[in-house]
């Protein structure tokens, strides 16, 4: 029997169509092969496909959002010839991109906002932590950002600062230390020091 999951959010709304597993013992009301999706957006055409374009753009848009929380605005779908791919808008927003599997189809472009992004974020998840999907998504298990990444959503400007201000501020200070002329001797110690200097 077909089961249906839907998950609804403000601007979006996400189902899934699919059927149990049976040589795997599922229940009936699990779903063990995804047959068909769809997901509907206010005001724009609905998009639909196979299981492998649902988990492509789970694979592409969850990252991309982890990213972005942590403050590192980063490209997603990288594939030959990618299935999905996101990045950040050049105006702001973000630019996702789905290609089609028929031929001489051009890919379909969306600009989504913040609030549209977390929607489909939270549409994705729900779908992914749903008990009653039996689909292996292989899914990657979230990695902490490597140091790199960290470092490069400070810009160059404000990573020179400490290092370039420092380095000028050692060079100032032994610049006045050249300049400043040498202490003088008390007098009677400048006689005793020639008095000494002169005899044999």
């Amino acid at each position: 029997m077909k089961q249906t999951l839907r998950y609804d959010q403000l601007s979006c709304r996400l189902q899934v169509e699919g059927l149990p597993d049976v040589s795997a013992g599922q229940a009936e009301d699990c779903v063990g092969i995804i047959t068909t999706w769809t997901l509907q957006w206010s005001g724009r055409p609905a998009l639909e496909g196979r299981k492998d374009h649902l988990l492509a753009l789970m694979q592409v848009v969850l990252p991309y959002a982890r990213y972005l929380i942590s403050g590192v605005s980063k490209p997603f779908g990288d594939g030959n010839p990618p299935v999905v791919s996101i990045r950040p808008g050049v105006e702001g927003g973000h630019a996702l991109q789905l290609y089609s599997s028929q031929p001489d189809t051009p890919p379909l472009d969306l600009s989504l906002d913040d609030a549209e992004l977390s929607d489909l974020v939270r549409v994705l998840d729900q779908l992914r932590l749903d008990p009653r999907l039996h689909v292996d998504l292989d899914f990657p298990s979230p990695l902490p950002l490597r140091p790199r990444e960290v470092l490069e959503r400070v810009p160059m400007a404000q990573r020179l600062v400490a290092p370039v201000g420092g380095a000028l501020a050692l060079v100032l200070a032994a610049g006045l230390g050249l300049l400043l002329p040498e202490p003088r001797l008390p007098e009677p110690e400048r006689t005793q020091q020639l008095e000494s200097a002169a005899t044999p």
